[in-house]
């Protein structure tokens, strides 16, 4: 037969260490780049949480499809995160800056992701997430670890590269919203 004594103690040790290892977790999640997630009901001219507040967002181009979606503008270098599903269907938007070759316009799906790597122009790159290839050209979304770097010329100069790159909090977004399979719908 065991003490009260022992159990209490017990217990109370098996607590401690539940609200220990919740605080840790809690630390660590601290620690990664926060989703962007409207707080009100987000409009297309409504900013994404990176944009500047003199930034004024396009609208969503009327060609960009149906469904859950990522839309890319080739001619504005803009992104948008669509999901229907939402009280608020366009969950984010935000300017990218190309590589040196744009993709074709048409519907693709993400097809491999990469959580860091090193971009073609040598940038240290995040959230890779791929959907096209077109004439030898690897076509994605990615951001720099260094917000402020926007593609580099590559080394070669006759070179075609097709990252598009984000700075890292709309990246990460991106990262979240477009898991493989996800829908890319490119507009001119």
């Amino acid at each position: 037969m065991s003490r009260p004594g022992v159990v209490v103690t017990g217990l109370t040790v098996a607590a401690l260490a539940a609200v220990g290892l919740l605080g840790f977790q809690a630390n660590g999640a601290a620690s990664r780049a926060p989703v962007a997630q409207p707080s009100a009901p987000a409009s297309p001219a409504a900013p994404s949480p990176s944009a500047s507040p003199t930034v004024t967002v396009p609208p969503l181009p009327a060609s960009s499809g149906t469904g859950r979606r990522v839309v890319y503008s080739a001619g504005s270098h803009w992104v948008w995160l669509v999901d229907p599903k939402k009280p608020t269907p366009l969950q984010a938007a935000f300017p990218v800056a190309p590589g040196t070759a744009e993709p074709a316009p048409g519907s693709y799906s993400v097809y491999s992701r990469t959580a860091a790597g090193t971009g073609t122009d040598g940038a240290q790159i995040e959230h890779v997430v791929r959907f096209a290839q077109q004439n030898g050209v690897v076509f994605g979304f990615s951001a720099a670890m260094d917000s402020a770097a926007a593609p580099a010329a590559p080394a070669d100069p006759k070179a075609k590269t097709g990252g598009i790159r984000s700075n890292r909090a709309d990246g990460q977004s991106l990262w979240d919203f477009a898991p493989n399979g996800t829908k890319v719908v490119v507009v001119p």
